[in-house]
């Protein structure tokens, strides 16, 4: 289950920001991620709530939000939005895409 490293990275992020900024405490995480990036935000939510126990961000909630991927169609040279990998440029149905926009990243910490 790769999204345990990712809650990891999430943490360190965190810890990162908080040795800089000097907060104590995070009450809400908001991240993005992109839809094709094939990271399920259920597992996420849990292993948040695991790898964040005893830690600034225990108890912190957490938002996530999943935008819409963007793929370059080789094509037809369209940058289009896709809402999977593996889905067909929507505009001539060329499967020659280059998926861009799938990363998954902190947008926002609230903190105290």
């Amino acid at each position: 289950m790769h999204e345990m490293s990712l809650c990891q990275g999430i943490l360190d992020i965190i810890r990162e920001r908080a040795a800089a900024d000097r907060f104590s405490r995070v009450t809400r995480v908001r991240l993005s991620i992109g839809a094709p990036s094939h990271v399920d935000p259920r597992a996420i939510s849990f292993g948040f709530e695991v790898v964040a126990h005893g830690t600034v961000a225990e108890g912190a909630a957490l938002e996530i939000d999943q935008p819409p991927g963007q793929a370059f169609c080789m094509a037809c040279s369209a940058t289009v939005m896709i809402p999977a990998r593996g889905e067909p440029c929507p505009t001539c149905g060329s499967h020659q895409l280059m998926v861009v926009g799938d990363e998954m990243r902190v947008d926002e910490l609230e903190v105290s």
